[in-house]
């Protein structure tokens, strides 16, 4: 795996580089955010890992830029800044996850696992997933509805993905976090409703046939309404 990390501590720098190569990953530096986006937009990356206060340009102007360039990698964001606006800034800017220092380097990697992992745990019978007039493809990374192109983050389309091949079924916000996120639900975050508003936008809001639907108490369901 070739990770990206972007961060101008070098003791921070020396310990997840350390730590990631330990775990056989290729890992590159920059220590400002004018260099990783340099570094992003010429070389391939399984996932990019950058703090949000940088010189250059921030964490978050990075994301937008990233995002803005076609450039879809997933990104982790770090930060000392925890509060709920704070993790709300960082997803808006299109970051697909936030970690608060100081964090245990275990924690780092299954939130890494939980970003790259491929198979969500179901077998995989065909590149094009679809419902109604929603297609996603699961080799180029793409969806597009009624043909019109729809850009989701690295955690969007996997959110996704996993709405499509689980459709027709309530799937609960503790089933997400374990599922796409790989992580135990914390009830004081409100992470899960902020993706699927954002999901919501993208894939429903200009089209008068909506998909995602919230039940009440149980959590959500993919499904075309009869």
């Amino acid at each position: 795996m070739k990770i990206l990390v972007i961060e101008d501590e070098v003791k921070t720098v020396q310990l997840i580089k350390q730590g990631l190569e330990e775990q056989q990953c290729e890992v590159e530096v920059a220590y400002d955010g004018l260099m990783g986006f340099q570094l992003a937009s010429r070389n391939h990356y399984q996932l990019i890992i950058s703090d949000i206060i940088l010189p250059g340009i921030n964490g978050l102007e990075l994301c937008k830029k990233l995002r803005e360039a076609g450039i879809h990698y997933p990104i982790l964001l770090l930060t000392a800044l925890g509060t709920t606006d704070d993790k709300i800034l960082g997803l808006d800017s299109g970051a697909d996850d936030y970690l608060v220092k100081p964090f245990e380097f275990k924690e780092l990697m299954a939130r890494i696992r939980a970003l790259t992992r491929r198979n969500l745990g179901s077998i995989q019978t065909s590149n094009i997933l679809k419902i109604a007039d929603l297609e996603m493809d699961l080799d180029s990374k793409s969806v597009v509805r009624a043909g019109k192109e729809i850009a989701l983050t690295a955690k969007e389309f996997s959110l996704l993905e996993y709405f499509i091949r689980h459709q027709g079924r309530v799937i609960s916000k503790v089933e997400l976090a374990e599922k796409v996120w790989d992580i135990t639900f914390d009830t004081g975050t409100n992470v899960i409703e902020v993706y699927m508003n954002f999901l919501r936008k993208k894939i429903d809001k200009d089209f008068d046939l909506k998909l995602l639907h919230t039940q009440i108490g149980m959590g959500y369901v993919l499904k075309i309404n009869t």
